[in-house]
């Protein structure tokens, strides 16, 4: 059953409201949902999604809605725990087994037996573990480092990971194996750009609550700072969202916030606006901006020409009458050896080669034309991309495009 913000059952309504789950997006209640459907059923479950998308609520709501949730949780993060302990950690080991064993220690999955166990990181585990890992998942058996006697275990184990496990398996840093164990039911967690008002939603909770906590006065978003919101690329996710809006709350306390505000808070490295949130509207209006550039640059390739064509209609002598006519109260700033041959040169009868021809000017590409036109307006305002765009008349949007696509950072 496919499950949305307007089919909402009580379940995923109850699930959202215990562990905080803010938004309505229809890839978000799918997930949400889908973890509720498979918790009753003792099988192996992967999540997978991007680094700070939330994926540590969904074991917790598999465990809550299963028949272990009055046993125990464990999460363990595989990454942070050094490769050279991680299967004592994990399985637990006997007094003597290695340097500093002074006594015997159960491990988690001994610890969690009737219960959860869920292995963040799990693409991070060497692959020795991983072979002990699956013997665990075949059969509910496994030894104590350090020890001969198999044990057994009766848990469930839910694992996560940001990492793509297919590529993963292809290039030998996962087993092929275990990775079909533990991804017998797959939960795919959707990168916060692709939540759409959700972005609004989570901006305004996480306002609330820093202002609740911190007895602050709270902010407030504009339309503009809104728009901002669902435009930008958000790399970190919720993560990355809720670590901008305590900035914001913190330093602009009690103020209505809009985008030139806002953008001052957002690194330009995810100023990747968002496709799916580009609208027909918006897609001709970067033509229209893109068609002024190269209009402003045909013009001024235009002048360039123009002034090439006049000085070529100089005619020497022309030239050396300007070049002789230097005031005498000058003569104490010219008198150099270069000023002095020039003067020797242009008063000098000079005899065109009938044979030589000017060398035609290289052209510029159109490509660079525009680059160098970015960079001097660049140099012309200080670097300052606001009044660079006002200077070329694009938005700034598409100025800090032109400025990656040409490297002036």
């Amino acid at each position: 059953m496919e499950f949305s913000a307007a089919n909402l059952p009580a379940e995923v309504q109850q699930a959202k409201q215990r562990f905080g789950i803010v938004g309505n997006s229809p890839a978000l209640i799918a997930a949400v949902g889908r973890a509720i459907q498979v918790a009753p059923i003792d099988l192996s479950v992967l999540v997978t999604g991007e680094s700070g998308t939330g994926k540590e609520f969904f074991p917790k709501i598999i465990h809550a809605f299963s028949a272990r949730k009055h046993s125990k949780y464990i999460a363990v993060n595989c990454g942070a725990i050094p490769e050279g302990t991680i299967d004592s950690e994990l399985f637990g080991h006997e007094k003597g087994a290695f340097t500093g064993a002074v006594s015997s220690r159960k491990g988690y999955f001994e610890e969690a037996d009737g219960g959860t166990i869920f292995l963040d990181e799990v693409a991070e585990l060497p692959l020795t573990t991983q072979a002990r890992l699956l013997r665990v998942l075949e059969t509910g058996e496994f030894l104590k480092v350090g020890s001969s006697v198999v044990q057994k275990t009766n848990i469930r184990v839910v694992a996560a990971t940001n990492v793509d496990m297919v590529k993963a398996v292809e290039e030998g840093r996962f087993r092929e194996d275990l990775y079909y164990r533990l991804s017998t039911v797959h939960i795919s967690i959707p990168p916060l750009r692709d939540r759409g008002n959700d972005i609004v939603l989570l901006a305004r909770k996480f306002v609330a609550d820093f202002a609740e906590k911190y007895r602050m006065p709270a902010i407030a978003f504009d339309d503009t700072a809104k728009s901002l919101l669902l435009r930008y690329r958000w790399p970190g996710n919720v993560r990355q969202l809720k670590n901008v809006v305590e900035q914001v709350a913190l330093f602009d306390a009690g103020m209505t916030i809009d985008a030139a505000l806002l953008e001052q808070y957002l690194p330009e490295s995810g100023a990747v606006y968002t496709p799916a949130l580009i609208s027909d509207s918006n897609r001709q209006t970067y033509a229209n901006e893109r068609d002024l550039l190269f209009n402003m640059i045909f013009r001024m390739q235009g002048e360039i020409d123009r002034l090439r064509e006049k000085i070529d209609e100089l005619k020497p002598a022309t030239v050396a009458h300007e070049i002789g006519a230097i005031p005498q109260s000058l003569v104490k700033y010219t008198e150099s050896p270069v000023i002095n041959s020039m003067r020797a040169v242009a008063h000098e009868d000079v005899e065109p080669i009938a044979d030589e021809k000017p060398s035609e000017p290289k052209l510029m590409s159109l490509e660079d034309t525009e680059k160098e036109t970015i960079r001097r307006s660049l140099e012309n305002n200080g670097g300052r991309r606001k009044a660079t765009a006002k200077e070329l008349r694009i938005s700034e949007r598409t100025l800090y495009r032109k400025i990656k696509e040409y490297g002036l950072e």
